[in-house]
């Protein structure tokens, strides 16, 4: 019979003050990386492992297990005939997606050209192209990329997904194309995504209040 793994003690830094707080809980290497997966909705453990290259199996179980302990992450079981458990976040845990956009943003100069060595998922796009449509009109946006789809939920809000992969399970108010070069461009704060419509670098498609307001520009 396997035991179970016991969850690691809670490190601290000991000061009274509201980063070191919030580094108290999130800080860990991984933490915040899974919160970014989870935004995406319920995911299975071997889903967050897949999208997650380089973490340990390890290392994603002792984290998934402090974010459980600390209120960010729960961890239900799917309804029969399937066995396996899913992982999504709080509504503590999603508060951190303005977080997660404050520190992409900020990182957008560090980001340089793409090494041999990193991988890449399309729906890492996600969150730059959700800051890119900020100010504009709520909707569903399917994006294609050379990697892959995935779509976002403009505005989104509630305990809903903030972006899933694949095609948008409805019909989407605005479908956008991206080549390789033109998303590194925007996801390195080189251009933003209104001026890349305006240079015709990305093909805007749809009827919705988003497509034309892209397309207006």
């Amino acid at each position: 019979m396997s035991r179970l793994r016991p969850m690691s003690p809670r490190r601290s830094y000991d000061q009274y003050c509201s980063a070191a707080r919030a580094l108290d809980l999130v800080g860990d290497r991984w933490t915040l990386l899974i919160v970014r997966e989870l935004l995406a909705g319920p995911r299975r453990y071997t889903d967050l492992h897949a999208d997650l290259p380089g973490v340990s199996t390890d290392v994603l179980a002792s984290r998934l297990k402090d974010m459980e302990r600390d209120g960010l992450a729960t961890r239900r079981r799917l309804p029969p005939p399937g066995v396996a458990y899913v992982y999504e976040l709080t509504a503590r845990g999603r508060e951190l997606l303005p977080v997660l956009q404050a520190l992409g943003a900020w990182g957008e100069s560090a980001l340089g050209e793409r090494r041999p060595t990193d991988a890449l998922r399309a729906h890492w796009f996600a969150l730059p192209l959700l800051r890119g449509l900020d100010g504009g009109s709520a909707g569903l946006v399917e994006v294609r990329l050379e990697e892959g789809e995935f779509h976002v939920r403009v505005g989104a809000l509630g305990d809903g997904p903030v972006y899933g992969e694949g095609p948008a399970p409805e019909e989407p108010d605005a479908r956008l194309s991206f080549d390789s070069e033109t998303c590194a461009m925007v996801e390195r704060g080189e251009l933003t995504l209104r001026d890349a419509v305006r240079q015709g670098r990305v093909e805007v498609v749809g009827e919705g209040a988003l497509a034309k307001e892209l397309l207006d520009v």
